[in-house]
């Protein structure tokens, strides 16, 4: 086949075609990759300045991560919601949080100290955070002991309280309540009493005056 023909043949420019997107394709995963492996190195600098600060957290925290992942795009994990990735322009450090709200930056800058002290803080944070609600945690089981145990038995307190001159007035405040009733049945007795004597002098009254009416009524 002559170059004339190689050239009118329409399967081979479609074979051309492919070659060339194949090239193309491979210079730009090498791009890819070169860049990745910037971001990675970028931020494998950033975790090495940070790892004082790693080490200081205690090891039963399981909360922060401290590890970089593969990807397309790299990130220095803090937590399970806090990353460092690098921008677009390949240079600047993002330190960001994902909230329910969104995406919220914490910091942002081309050097690496300012991203430090903001990743510092915010572990700091985190921690006494952490305190806080064992603090807590540690006051609700306080009181729910305290209200297990409740107030001591009132006979107790009585008798560790009480000496001989309490019990005597114990006593004789017993004995001012039992007669307190007797004195009551009294005045109850007396006041009958007093209503049957006066009905019996009424009924002697309504007899003599009976007499004296009928003692007139007889005489002549």
């Amino acid at each position: 086949m002559s170059a004339d023909e190689h050239k009118d043949n329409p399967n081979t420019r479609l074979v051309d075609a492919v070659r060339q997107v194949k090239i193309a394709a491979a210079e730009r995963n090498d791009v890819v990759v070169d860049m990745k492996e910037a971001d990675r190195a970028r931020l494998e600098i950033l975790a090495q300045e940070l790892k004082p600060v790693f080490d200081d957290v205690p090891a039963d925290d399981e909360r922060f991560d401290f590890a970089i992942s593969s990807g397309l795009q790299p990130r220095l994990w803090i937590d399970a919601t806090a990353h460092v990735m690098m921008g677009r322009d390949r240079r600047t450090y993002r330190f960001v949080r994902d909230t329910r709200l969104g995406r919220t930056i914490l910091a942002e800058a081309t050097a690496v100290d300012p991203v430090m002290s903001a990743v510092t803080t915010y572990i700091a944070e985190r921690l006494h955070e952490r305190e806080m609600a064992f603090a807590a945690d540690e006051m609700v089981t306080y009181r729910a002991g305290v209200s297990q145990r409740g107030p001591a038995p009132v006979e107790d307190a009585a008798e560790t309280a009480s000496g001989p001159g309490e019990a005597e007035r114990a006593g004789d405040d017993a004995s001012v309540a039992e007669a307190a009733p007797l004195s009551r049945r009294e005045r109850t007795s007396v006041t009958r009493m007093s209503r049957v004597g006066w009905l019996l002098i009424g009924g002697f009254i309504a007899l003599a005056a009976a007499a004296l009416y009928f003692q007139d009524l007889l005489v002549p």
